[in-house]
């Protein structure tokens, strides 16, 4: 997929990108380089993150219902009000900088990994 500046495809080079609510839906973004990026309010649904890099990226109010995470590194992230319903959590990488709500689905799969 072409967006007007960027090209969206696995392992594609997106460090600070501005994807301000953009319409990712379906997107095909394996081990993509995500670095900083503005993905604020943008559309993820059923995205495929798997192994993506979105250290230190705003994905606050993006949603990412269904998309597979698996392996995406989150430190740094901003993750505020983001919707992960049915979104596939496993082995995600994250640090005390990620931020997310109290009793968000992110707050709720850490807390259980921790038991």
């Amino acid at each position: 997929m072409k967006w007007e500046k960027y090209e969206i495809k696995p392992g594609a080079n997106l460090n600070g990108a501005d994807l301000y609510r953009e319409n990712l839906y379906l997107a095909d973004l394996r081990g993509a380089y995500l670095k900083g990026a503005n993905l604020y309010g943008a559309n993820l649904y059923l995205a495929d993150l798997r192994g993506a890099y979105l250290i230190g990226a705003d994905l606050e109010g993006a949603n990412l219902i269904g998309a597979d995470l698996e392996g995406a590194n989150l430190k740094g992230a901003k993750l505020l009000g983001a919707d992960l319903e049915g979104a596939n959590l496993k082995d995600i990488l994250y640090n005390a900088e990620t931020q997310y709500y109290k009793e968000s689905i992110l707050d709720n799969y850490i807390k259980e990994k921790k038991h």
